[in-house]
């Protein structure tokens, strides 16, 4: 296979820049104007999407975005990420942090496209020559790339070949996440007829929760660390610091959650057949009081919409909120009798096993793409 130069078979690779006066140049209509948030892997988002008016547009003319443009992230987290920027989006413009690749008429953007998301490129992209992970993609290096060359009808048929595959992922990978969304409104079902259909006396959280606040001391390196994100228990990103002996422990039938997360749902629970851990002592662990809460139908609840209520009425509206213990203790929370609670938390455990299937099943299909890139894609070969 013959490799030809990036630089070579385009008419424009550049970025843009941020408009002058920053975030206060944004408007809510006008010309979109892409940020590296809009720009996923193999698609495009209007999340977020800003705008600029007409006069700055013309101010930015040189970075301007037409149909058929190529995507690609070149700075921070999401460096490498690249789609053809969709239709209905243009004209439109770009700040510093993409780049914009004009593909000439030898080369097809939807094939350049794929070619930059194979994991072969996003290795090269990631990884500097000193193994490094890479912090930005300059003008020169994107020009530098060395494309596997084909054809323009055969880029054609392995793009459209590669765009009904992909096509079919990410139709299963809808279905999987449906699956997911069943489980979890079923475990929200199972809570809210413990409480809606049960007698049911009210307490402060702080009544009948216990916080666990002693650190698991010099036996720390026993345990995995453990995180709480938003789909629930994960191993954590670090690992421990110069305060080790102070992460708490989180043994089967904890609650414990990330404080300045709790908002968007960073909660977790060490179930009986979860292997016990440590946790950040900066989260909070805690764990229902003997013969009144079920720790395990009290997580659910957490996460169920009583619980979401819960969590908002003592949010104070900061850009960052903190809930510490002696905040989510002011809770209120109506409890049914705690053999209620036991039969529900039945119900709930046998839902785990499930969950995790389904995810396991979503898991390989998230995987499926790359898979799909990777042999489309392989054997470096001849630089033109």
């Amino acid at each position: 296979m013959r490799f030809v130069r990036l630089g070579d078979c385009t008419t424009k690779i550049g970025s843009g820049q941020t408009p002058s006066g920053g975030h206060r140049a944004y408007s809510t209509s006008g010309i979109p104007l892409i940020r590296s948030q809009n720009v996923l892997m193999g698609c495009f988002t209007t999340d977020g999407l800003a705008f600029i008016s007409a006069q700055i547009d013309e101010q930015m003319r040189g970075t301007r975005v037409v149909r058929n443009d190529v995507l690609l992230n070149i700075t921070g987290a999401s460096i490498g990420r690249v789609c053809v920027v969709p239709d209905e989006i243009c004209p439109a413009n770009v700040n510093q942090h993409v780049c914009i690749i004009r593909c000439s008429d030898v080369l097809l953007p939807a094939y350049l496209a794929l070619v930059l998301a194979s994991p072969e490129f996003q290795s090269l992209i990631w990884q500097d020559q000193a193994g490094a992970t890479r912090q930005a993609l300059t003008k020169d290096m994107v020009e530098s790339f060395q494309i596997p060359w084909r054809p323009i009808e055969e880029q054609r048929q392995i793009a459209a070949r590669l765009k009904a595959k992909l096509a079919e992922v990410e139709t299963a990978r809808q279905a999987a996440q449906a699956q997911l969304r069943e489980v979890s409104s079923l475990a929200d079902a199972i809570v809210l007829d413990s409480v809606r259909n049960h007698s049911v006396t009210e307490h402060s959280l702080g009544d009948v929760l216990a916080e666990v606040k002693r650190g698991i001391g010099a036996r720390w390196s026993d345990y995995p660390v453990l995180g709480a994100t938003r789909d629930g228990l994960a191993p954590a990103k670090e690992a421990p610091g110069k305060h080790a002996i102070k992460y708490k422990p989180v043994l089967p039938g904890t609650v414990f959650y990330n404080p300045m997360r709790i908002l968007i749902g960073s909660i977790a629970f060490v179930d009986d057949g979860d292997t016990p851990g440590i946790t950040s002592p900066d989260y909070v662990v805690l764990q229902g009081k003997p013969d009144l809460v079920d720790s395990r139908w009290f997580y659910y609840w957490l996460r169920s919409p009583l619980g979401v209520a819960c969590i908002n009425s003592l949010a104070r509206g900061a850009v960052r909120e903190r809930m510490l213990f002696n905040r989510l203790a002011e809770g209120e929370i109506e409890l049914p009798a705690y053999s209620v609670q036991q039969r529900a938390s039945t119900a709930l455990q046998e839902l785990v096993p499930l969950k995790r299937i389904v995810a396991a099943q979503l898991a390989e299909i998230e995987r499926l793409p790359q898979k799909l890139l990777a042999q489309a894609f392989t054997h470096r070969g001849e630089t033109e």
